[in-house]
């Protein structure tokens, strides 16, 4: 049982009960969290996190909540969000010496954008290409995020995360980057990385920023709640031309749909509910799977739900 007055003693953040979670995701969907955390900084993280663990209380980490379903019942536990208190940026060396001396250092709080634009400003090449992908850095590593024939991985150094109660530096080979995935462990909390890039020409790299979100604009359905790409791309496939070959681009199911301008996004047409988006990603993993003969994975992490409601979205 969760007692608040321990927890306060052990933690010195915001606290909400009964937090909506529609208010912290991209799909503007989610039920209640039993209680919500914003920690202060990754110290007052590790000491909320160690506190919960002693306890043997469930957590979940959420970021900004942009690759994400939450079940419309909410999430059981605690609710940690990293994004406020852990959002710092530096960077080591800036007077352009060697590459090996050279070190961006980011907590697992900060927006991709920002850290692009960080990078851009000092003439750091190589994330460019992650420009408008909303998200922290946190959730980027734990996804290995890319886009255009990059990952987020590429440049990474080393991982700080929170293991066993206490702060550990995970290498990069030992962190085990795949497509859309990595080796940490499942109770591993990010808590941030050090970067290293070449350096590169700050005009060449500003106008490459403005085509990736020129592109986006064009192709994804940005004015409208979602998550994100639903299925990861059965390499050499893509999944959005898949879903759109099948013949259920548009198509809706309650006040969700798959996009008209992106088939691998399914959008919130307003008070979409989490069964209906569940649905949707059935209903495409279903038909693909019988008309091409592809299986497509998920690249939306699914939190909340029953293990029964997950039948035909996982297998």
């Amino acid at each position: 049982m969760l007692r608040l007055d321990e927890l306060q003693n052990n933690f010195k953040g915001k606290l909400a009960l009964n937090e909506m979670m529609s208010k912290h995701t991209s799909f503007c969907i989610g039920g209640p969290a039993d209680l919500y955390a914003e920690p202060n900084d990754k110290n007052d993280s590790l000491a909320l996190l160690s506190f919960l663990q002693e306890q043997n209380i469930s957590f979940t980490i959420l970021g900004n909540g942009s690759n994400v379903l939450i079940s419309d019942d909410g999430l059981r536990g605690v609710v940690i969000n990293l994004e406020s208190g852990m959002n710092t940026i530096s960077y080591e060396n800036a007077k352009h010496p060697p590459l090996e001396d050279n070190f961006v250092i980011v907590e697992s709080g900060v927006m991709l954008n920002r850290f692009v634009d960080f990078c851009i400003q000092r003439e750091l090449k190589g994330v460019e290409m992650l420009a408008g992908i909303p998200g922290t850095i946190g959730g980027a590593i734990r996804m290995n995020a890319g886009a255009h024939g990059g990952e987020i991985s590429d440049f990474i150094f080393d991982v700080e995360v929170i293991r066993e109660k206490q702060f550990q530096t995970i290498s990069k080979e030992e962190a085990q980057f795949k497509y859309r995935s990595s080796g940490l462990r499942k109770d591993d909390v990010v808590v941030g990385a050090r970067f290293q890039f070449p350096m590169g020409n700050k005009e060449e790299m500003i106008v490459m920023r403005k085509e990736m979100l020129k592109k986006r604009n064009a192709t994804q359905p940005l004015d409208l709640p979602n998550s994100g790409s639903v299925f990861k791309n059965p390499k050499p496939q893509y999944a959005a031309k898949l879903i759109e070959e099948c013949g259920i681009k548009g198509m809706r199911i309650g006040n969700a749909a798959i996009s008209e301008k992106h088939a691998n996004f399914i959008v919130n047409l307003g008070g979409a509910k989490a069964n209906d988006v569940l649905s949707l990603m059935k209903l495409a993993k279903k038909t693909v799977k019988e008309k091409c003969n592809v299986d497509l994975e998920l690249e939306v992490k699914l939190m909340g739900f029953r293990e029964e409601e997950l039948v035909g979205v996982y297998s």
